[in-house]
Formats: structure tokens, C-alpha cells, sequence
């Protein structure tokens, strides 16, 4: 939101310097973004009190920039496409300036009506260089100079050679009476702050918004702009009909009607206020609708009447709003043909759509050089209808982006709608003539009954921690224009205005006890922002505290992040919404999925079309990340710990486990001065990060076992159990997944994990042994199995024979083949024993190691291979 001081002074008066008053309204919730400084120096703030924004600044020179008036416009002896322009620049005599500005051309041998005022620079001025690439940072100075034989030492400028904009296609023409050799500074001089407003401050998006905080922080009064209309036409009713079909889209509606209108340029001081607002001057009209927007916050829009008549074939025509019919679409005025959704909510007339209610206008019913008579349409809309065609006209890749739908689709009271009304059509009628039918048309089925809330005194201290004078709250609530009744000492009863929607959307039927406690909320949050968050002490907390107790799942989760990064991954968050054409994608064509089945949660209000509803599994997501991050790096390793959301049969709200992803691709090592890379990560890179994370969260009873699973590579995948319970799977995705997902056509390693599992097989509390200053013995045994037999059901039957004294086993050798017998494997495991309180000797292990053999062959038929 770009606020002109200039324009904001026409309703508050600031006492105080720009950059203060940029300082107070940011510590009150408007946060300044910029000042852009336009021919006036930037003045000076104390350092404690510098807020975080950009400060642009072009200055003038009071002495070389000045007002001059063009008494007369010559032809130049030697080129046509040069004129002399004879100045009144305040000097003892007219100074004569060669230009070759377009728009002074028709003035050429015809007398003025009236001098033309412009910005005159004379000699040693300071300029922008409206031919350079590097505009507006580069400079020139005016110096005496010959044009064809004409000697000059001034220049009467354009918009672009004093920084107002870039426009070069002729000079300035100003709207103004004061003398000549004024310094520009006091004609244009301006400062235009810069909001960045949230949502929350939707109530802010216009100079009344903006002045009524400003009267608030500072302490000025506010004045309101006048809504007096001179209505001196036939009565409205009978020239114009209005039908609201959809009153919960469609709250209020109202109209007037001005004729003999003459549609030509706004004046320069209008034109001047729209530009620097941000907004681009069109005509009369239309400039007029977007000056009282952006000054009440109302959007309005205007028909030409007689269009309207014609459509409806001479007879009286019929504002409707209603939804679409099946099959309509509409032209804006963006000159985009666009398909209308169900719930969009139009106005229309008998004889088809006019226009997006709320957001555009149609091209049909516009206002255009001819028009004699204006049909203007105030009205209020359900800001979450808004919001819904704004995002559907998005996902159809036509963005609708309007000043209207974004204050539309925030909240704007309907109760705005003829104050914008009122005070548009008579500015229209005092710049572009004509006159004003009596009475105008106000359709507004169900006016909202005014909030009252009460506020007692001791909430405002438990909530703000400080006693706040009950007479300063009153005077803050009404410096906002809060309606403010004192019942007694301690308790005010406050009404709400009817431009704080952000309070009246929690006041709906059924949720009267909640919205008044958080109306309450509300104002204490007004009176603490306006009394100042600085203002407001240090104080220790006066409520009793809640019971403190654990909370295991967070716990779990904080530890499970702590293993993972120490094993060198690094964490993502990704959304939650998915499309099932997408979820689909993990499973190859043809073949039965592994995800957990069922109807997914379905969003009611998208945000776009790829967000439509709740995912079933965190891979997905997963896949998408490694594949965008590709385009920078290969070698990546990440993991995510979030919720799935599946539906459940006996409930509204879906199931939300806690699942756990891995992700792993590209080289194992990093790339280095000391030699190549070592290969690429497989399968066993993946098992080594989930065996890290087992040993990490203390998980006993660990093995794994061969699985099947869509997603993932025929024969590279396994199942991790903890006991005799799942834990989750790992692999490589499969090359068909790999394809679809458009990553490159190397490994890809996932692991899908059941958080929930994790946490139950998880022991925090566990046993732990001081290191043994003992020396450990090492020794090495070879066993012949079954080919069938699992290398990890051996090393288990190891450990549980080897007792407390095997501090370690390490496979490092499977062999098949002759010597050992067919159907037979060889497996070499490396043995680590240690005693905390001895040396081991050789009768030590020696027992040890028959235990292991002799148990190995009771549970494993297995043999000591020799």
C-alpha cells in the first residue's frame, strides 16, 4: 500500500516527522517497507528509533528547479521539430528554451488561454539522464548550449528528467496557481510511504485506514471525506432494477446514476495522486472509482448506462447478481476470456454477464470515450467466495489480479459500500459533469446487528500484565472509532465499527460466547499496540503456571533428528497436500500398490490444483525433493519426520501416524583433492544409515529380511523388524518410479518408516558400561550354513551365545562354492572379546568359542568350517 503524505494530510493532520511517524505506525503493526522521498531531503531519526526499510530519495534543487509559467510557444527558424518556449520563471524577464516536447506543438503561433505551468531548470541544474540505461541513477548538468542556432541555457522538463516517473513523451504540465520561481520542492515535493500490510490489517488498505492509525498513534483528529451528493435528476427508481439472487455471497449492492457525463483525462492533481498510489490514470471515470477506493477502501465499478439499455432492447435494464449458467464465460477487461466456475458469483443483466463480482469487470459494459451516462455498482461480497474465484482463475494458468479482489477477497464491510458510493458519484459529477439522479438503488437483505463486547478492566491488566488507566483505554478505543460506553469504574462496553472485519468474521450465529472472548482479545490487543509495545514494562508472569510433564513424542522426535544429522543427513519439510495422479506415480504401471489404500482428505479450498488433498505416504514427497534438488547437486542425503493422513472408517477426521523418510542418491564420498570418488551409494548405504539409527535409538532384537514392495527394486528391498514387530521398509526405488519422477538413471535409495513403531521399540532409558582398561582379543571363526540362512539369525545366535564378554561381531567374508558342500554357504565373522575387570586368556576363549560353535549347531545345523 503506497500512501502519499500529501494525500494522507487531507484527513489527519501529522504532527510529527515522516520517519517518526514511519517509526510509531511500524511499532503499531504497520510495518513500513519503504519511504520514497520525491524532491525533498530525507529528514533526520534517532538512531534507537530506525525501523528496517528501503529510503529512496530524489532531491531538487530549491534554486535551478523551479515553477515557470509558458507565456508563448514559437517556431524555432531552423527545425521543425524544435519550439521556443518563452518562460515567466519569476525572473526580471521571460527566458527563452528550446524544446522539442509533442505536447507543445498545437500551442505553436496560437495564443494561450492561460500560461502553462511547468517545471523550468536553469542553468547548473542537477537532472536525471532520461536517455541513459542506468535511469534513474545517472545525472547530467544543465550548461549553456546552441541548438541550431538558437543559444539555450534552460529546459523545461518531463516527468522522467525529475524522477517522477519515466514517461519522456512531453513536458509537464502542472495544476497549479502559485507564482512563478515557487521552487518545485513546494509544487511536487512529496514523500510516499510504503506498507507491507498483512492480511489481518485488511482495514488499512486506504488512506482513511492509514490516516485513521495515524490519528490514533499521534493523537490528531480525523476527517472524514464529505458523502454529500447533489442530486438534481429524475429519481433513480424506475431507470434501473436490482435483483440479489445470492445474499451470502452477495450482502449489499447498491447503485447510482449520473448523466450527461464528458468522459476526458482527470486533472493533473488526481492524475498525480493515482500515479504515485501505485495506479495508472485512465480517464475521469474510471480515475475516479480507483481515487475513492483507495481512499475509502470501497472498490466500485462503472457501467455505461446506455449499453445497458441496449442490452436489455431500450427497455429498463436489471442489475442481477447470481452464479453462472452452465457453459457462460466472460470477456474482462483484461481482454482474458475466462470460464466461470459454479460458485463465482456474477452481475449480470437479463442479457448476460457483466462482470467477476467483486474482482473485474466486463469489456461489453465499460466506459469508453463516448459514454454519456454512468451506471456506478458499489457493493459488498463474501470474502471467501472471492478467494476461491481468485485461486480457481489461477490454477486455469489466468490470474485475475485486480486493486478490487485483493480488498474483496481481506474483508470489506458492506456497510462501506455507500459511503464509496456516495462520494464517488458526486466527485463525477463535479469533474466530469452532468447531473445526478435523486435517491440511489440500496439492496442490503440482512444488515448485521452491531458488536458489543464487554471489557472490564482487570482482563486488560491479566492479559497485558500492567494496569492501563481505564480513561486511556477509552481514549485509545476511540481514537480508532470504537463506540465506548463506561458501565462503571472497571468495565467499558465497547461496540465494534463496522470497518473491523477482522472482529466482525468471528460473530456468526452459534459462536457468540467464543467471539466475544476473542473480541476481547482483540481490543486488548488494539489498546496494547496503540499504548505502545515498547511503553509496556517487564513484569513477571502472575498466573499459575500449567503442570510441567514430558512429552515422550517430541522427545523421540528430537532424538530420532539428532541420529539422522549426526549420520549426516539433512532434514526437509515438505507440504502436506499431494494429488493422487501424483501418489500414483509410485507405483509402476500394472502393478499392485503397497501404500495404504482408501479415499484421501480432500481439501474444500485448494490453494492450487496440486495441493487438492492430504498424502498417504512421505515418499512421494521425498522423490519430488531429490529430483528439484538435483539440478544443483547429486549427491544428496535428507530425511523428513512428518504425518500421513489416512481415512478412518468410524470418524470424520482421519488417522495422522508419524512417519519417518530417508533419502539417499549420488556418489559416497564427496569429490576431493586426495583421489576420485568412491562409486555411488547402493542398498547397503541405505542399510548402514537405518542400522545407525537402530543402534542410535537403543532398538534390541534388530534384523532384517527380504520384502516386496511396488515402490521399490525387485530383490533390493528389505523389511526391518525390531523383534517380531515391522518397522518400516528400505531399498532402491524402483526404475520405473526413478523415470516418472525424472531423476537420473542412478540408484535411488528410500526408507519408509513407521515413526509409531520406532517409538514403541525405542528404549530411552538404557544400560551403559565404563570403557575396560583391559585389552580386547580378536579372533576370526568361518561357518557353513544352510544357503537359506540369514547372515544377521547367525550373528544373533552369536551375540546370545557369546554373553557379555562378545563386545563385537563384524561379518566380513560369504563364500559359495567348492570346498563347501552344495546348498551351503560360507560366512567369516571377525569376534571381539573383552573383560571390564581381567585379561582374557587363551582358556577364556577357547570356552567361549565352543559355546559359540556348539550353540550355533544346535539352533543352525551350522558347522566350524576348517
Amino acid at each position: 500500500m503506497k500512501v502519499p503524505v500529501s494525500w494522507l494530510k487531507d484527513y489527519v493532520d501529522l504532527t510529527v516527522s515522516v520517519e517518526e511517524l514511519a517509526y510509531r505506525l511500524t511499532l503499531a503493526g504497520l510495518e513500513v517497507d519503504r519511504i520514497r522521498y520525491i524532491g525533498i531531503p530525507p529528514g533526520d531519526i534517532e538512531p534507537d528509533k530506525a525501523v528496517d526499510m528501503v529510503v529512496d530519495t530524489i532531491v531538487w534543487d530549491r534554486d535551478s528547479l523551479v515553477l515557470g509559467y509558458i507565456h508563448e510557444v514559437k517556431p524555432h527558424p531552423d527545425a521543425d521539430r524544435l519550439v521556443l518556449a518563452m518562460v515567466d520563471y519569476g525572473g526580471d524577464a521571460l527566458e527563452q528554451a528550446v524544446t522539442g516536447a509533442p505536447n507543445l506543438f498545437q500551442y505553436v503561433g496560437a495564443p494561450l488561454d492561460e500560461p502553462l505551468a511547468v517545471v523550468f531548470a536553469l542553468e547548473g541544474a542537477e537532472l536525471l539522464d532520461p536517455y541513459s540505461d542506468e535511469w534513474p541513477n545517472a545525472t547530467m548538468t544543465l550548461k549553456p548550449r546552441e541548438l541550431r542556432g538558437i543559444e539555450n541555457r534552460s529546459m523545461v522538463c518531463s516527468e522522467k528528467e525529475i524522477g517522477l516517473s519515466e514517461f519522456h513523451d512531453g513536458i509537464l504540465i502542472l495544476d497549479t496557481d502559485l507564482p512563478a520561481g515557487t521552487p518545485i520542492q513546494d509544487v511536487l515535493g512529496d514523500a510516499v510511504i510504503e506498507f507491507e500490510l498483512t492480511p489481518n490489517f485488511a482495514r488499512a488498505f486506504s488512506m482513511m485506514g492509514i490516516a485513521r492509525e495515524v490519528a490514533a498513534v499521534t493523537g490528531a483528529e480525523l476527517r472524514h471525506p464529505p458523502t454529500q451528493v447533489k442530486a438534481e435528476g429524475e429519481p433513480i427508481e424506475g431507470q434501473v432494477g436490482l435483483d440479489i439472487r445470492e445474499p451470502e455471497l452477495n450482502p449489499r449492492f447498491t447503485l447510482a446514476l449520473l448523466k450527461g457525463v464528458t468522459v476526458e483525462p482527470s486533472p493533473k492533481w488526481m492524475q498525480r495522486r493515482l500515479l504515485l498510489a501505485g495506479m495508472r490514470p485512465v480517464n475521469n471515470i474510471v480515475d475516479i472509482t480507483n481515487y475513492v477506493m483507495l481512499e475509502t477502501g470501497q472498490p466500485l465499478h462503472a457501467f455505461d448506462y446506455d449499453i445497458l439499455v441496449e442490452r436489455a432492447d431500450g427497455q429498463t435494464p436489471t442489475i442481477i447478481t447470481r452464479l453462472p449458467e452452465p457453459g457462460e464465460s466472460l470477456v474482462t477487461l483484461d481482454d482474458v476470456e475466462r470460464t466461470l466456475d459454479e460458485f463465482t458469483i456474477l452481475v449480470a443483466d437479463e442479457a448476460g454477464v457483466l462482470s467477476l463480482g467483486g474482482i473485474m469487470g466486463g469489456d461489453e459494459s465499460e466506459i469508453h470515450a463516448g459514454t454519456q451516462t454512468v451506471l456506478l455498482e458499489a457493493a459488498g461480497w463474501n470474502y471467501i467466495n472471492i478467494r476461491k474465484t481468485l485461486s480457481a482463475q489461477r490454477e486455469r494458468g489466468k490470474p485475475v489480479s485486480s486493486e478490487a479482489g485483493a480488498r474483496f477477497s481481506r474483508g470489506v464491510h458492506p456497510a462501506q459500500a455507500k459511503i464509496g458510493l456516495l462520494r464517488a458519484i458526486e466527485i463525477m459529477r463535479q469533474i466530469a459533469g452532468g447531473t445526478i439522479a435523486q435517491g440511489i438503488l440500496d439492496d442490503y437483505p440482512a444488515p448485521p446487528e452491531p458488536i458489543v463486547v464487554d471489557l472490564p478492566m482487570s482482563e486488560v491488566e491479566r492479559i497485558l500484565g500492567i494496569a492501563v488507566p481505564v480513561e486511556d483505554v477509552r481514549r485509545i478505543l476511540e481514537s480508532l472509532e470504537f463506540g465506548v460506553e463506561k458501565l462503571d469504574d472497571s468495565t467499558l462496553r465497547v461496540t465494534v465499527p463496522e470497518h473491523r472485519m477482522d472482529i466482525q468474521q468471528i460473530h456468526v450465529p452459534g459462536n457468540e460466547d467464543i467471539g466475544d472472548v476473542v473480541a476481547q482479545a482483540d481490543l486488548i490487543e488494539e489498546i496494547a499496540r496503540i499504548y505502545g509495545y515498547d511503553a509496556i514494562p517487564n513484569t513477571m508472569l502472575i498466573d499459575e503456571l500449567p503442570p510441567q510433564r514430558n512429552n515422550p513424542t517430541l522427545q523421540a522426535h528430537e532424538t530420532v533428528r539428532d541420529v539422522l544429522v549426526e549420520a549426516g543427513l539433512v532434514e526437509i519439510i515438505t507440504y502436506r497436500f499431494t494429488t493422487p495422479e501424483r501418489e500414483a506415480l509410485l507405483t509402476p504401471l500394472g502393478s499392485p500398490s503397497d501404500l495404504p489404500n482408501g479415499d484421501y482428505v480432500r481439501l474444500a479450498n485448494p490453494l492450487s490444483a496440486d495441493k487438492a488433498v492430504l498424502r498417504h505416504s512421505l515418499i512421494g514427497p521425498m522423490l519430488e525433493t531429490l529430483a528439484l534438488n538435483n539440478r544443483w547437486r547429486v549427491q544428496q542425503r535428507l530425511f523428513e519426520l512428518g504425518k500421513v493422513y489416512l481415512p478412518a472408517k468410524d470418524s470424520a477426521l482421519p488417522q495422522e501416524p508419524w512417519r519417518l523418510c530417508l533419502g539417499l542418491m549420488g556418489s559416497r564420498s564427496s569429490s576431493s583433492w586426495l583421489g576420485a570418488e568412491d562409486g555411488l551409494m547402493d542398498f547397503y548405504d541405505m542399510k548402514g544409515v537405518v542400522e545407525a539409527l537402530m543402534r542410535g535409538l537403543h532398538i534390541n532384537a534388530v534384523h532384517y529380511e527380504p520384502a516386496e514392495h511396488a515402490t521399490f527394486f525387485p530383490g533390493r528391498v528389505a523389511r526391518v523388524m525390531a523383534a517380531e514387530e515391522a518397522i518400516g521398509v528400505f531399498g532402491q526405488v524402483h526404475p520405473m518410479v526413478v523415470q516418472a519422477h525424472e531423476l537420473p538413471d542412478i540408484p535411488v535409495l528410500v526408507a519408509d518408516l513407521d515413526m509409531d513403531a520406532l517409538m514403541y521399540a525405542m528404549r530411552p532409558d538404557f544400560p551403559v558400561e565404563p570403557l575396560s582398561a583391559f585389552p580386547a582379543v580378536y579372533e576370526d571363526i568361518a561357518v557353513i550354513v544352510d544357503k537359506e540362512v540369514a547372515a544377521a539369525r547367525v550373528e544373533m545366535v552369536i551375540r546370545s551365545a557369546g554373553g557379555f564378554l562378545l563386545k563385537d561381531v563384524q561379518l566380513f567374508d560369504v563364500y559359495e562354492g567348492d570346498p563347501v558342500p552344495e546348498g551351503k554357504k560360507s560366512l567369516a565373522y571377525a569376534l571381539s572379546y573383552q573383560a571390564p575387570d581381567k585379561t582374557l586368556r587363551d582358556k577364556d576363549i577357547t570356552k567361549l568359542r565352543k559355546r559359540i560353535v556348539s550353540t550355533l549347531k544346535d539352533e543352525l545345523d551350522a558347522v566350524l568350517r576348517e
